[in-house]
């Protein structure tokens, strides 16, 4: 089993316009409402991969059932209510905009106690676990680094897919798997990451701190992925346009399957996986959902290249 950890999951709503322009009426040609959260696209898209995913973490009741009905659930019914995210869709050129409501405050006072509980007595059938997205009010930034701790310490592989002081405080926990993109590791190492070098130097203070590898999504340019021996780039001849808001969610399920699969993968084949996932994601209007034909056929047009940098350790 492969759990998925969403501590703030949202109704995603996209709006279909034919294109979006800044202090004018709109009118929208349709609209898309879903359970959502990084963690929830997460659990989808594995479950699409065939992979047996169960998402936990925290949420009202109405959201657990309407969960429960879609996917394998185990959450802590700790929220008020739950946030909304809205993506507006230009069908012009496939451009989005994207609006994210804040979470609410955990009105649950044992909350966390919860979670560290409900997951302690999953790890026993745990393969991998993914910790995903931001957090609501009231949640200490640690959580996500302290459960990624327990689950390493059991031999699981974990992916830590979060952002701002949950992402300084994870890249501290041995041996875990970090997915940044770009921004989110400029402002986590303070260093720019914009080319593959960059990126390459920007990571070798976090493999020194002990990281198991570093998985930094570029949108179209593709991927690097850094362990403490090799590195390597992988993308797509071509970007595909489209809808970005669920491509690092696709991504991440890629990776944390073969993690699940292998603690030890072969990092090249995962990538081509990643990238060929990522991409069936974008041309899909939704979070959570990939496109399996799309998938199959970039899968070899994926182009994997070694990388010699000061960040790989002999």
């Amino acid at each position: 089993m492969i759990l998925t950890v969403t501590m703030n999951p949202a109704y995603d709503m996209t709006y279909r316009v034919e294109h979006f322009a800044r202090g004018r009426e709109h009118r929208v040609r349709s609209v898309d409402q879903r359970l959502g959260g990084r963690g929830i696209n997460v659990t989808r898209v594995l479950n699409q991969l065939g992979k047996y995913a169960r998402a936990t973490g925290f949420s009202d009741h109405a959201f657990a059932a309407a969960a429960e009905l879609e996917m394998p659930v185990d959450f802590v019914h700790a929220l008020p209510w739950v946030r909304r995210t809205v993506v507006i869709s230009e069908s012009d050129d496939g451009t989005a905009t994207a609006l994210w409501e804040p979470g609410p405050r955990i009105s649950e006072p044992h909350a966390i106690d919860q979670l560290r509980v409900r997951i302690s007595g999953m790890l026993s059938d745990m393969n991998g676990m993914v910790i995903a997205g931001s957090l609501p009010v009231g949640v200490c930034p640690g959580l996500p680094a302290e459960l990624a701790q327990t689950a390493i310490a059991a031999g699981i592989p974990t992916v830590c897919d979060v952002d701002g002081p949950s992402l300084e405080l994870a890249a501290r926990v041995p041996g875990i798997v970090l997915t940044p993109n770009t921004e989110e590791l400029e402002r986590l190492t303070g260093r720019p990451a914009t080319t593959i070098p960059e990126i390459l130097a920007a990571v070798e203070s976090l493999l020194t701190s002990g990281v198991g590898a570093i998985v930094v999504t570029r949108g179209g340019l593709g991927m690097v992925a850094v362990t403490p021996t090799r590195a390597w780039s992988a993308a797509l001849p071509k970007p595909l346009a489209g809808n970005p808001t669920g491509a690092g969610d696709a991504a991440v399920a890629a990776i944390v399957a073969a993690l699940a699969a292998d603690p030890n993968p072969d990092w090249p084949t995962l990538l081509v996986d990643a990238v060929a996932t990522s991409a069936a994601a974008v041309v899909i209007p939704v979070a959570g959902e990939i496109d399996h034909v799309l998938r199959d056929r970039l899968m070899p047009t994926v182009r994997v290249s070694e990388l010699e940098s000061v960040a790989v350790r002999p």
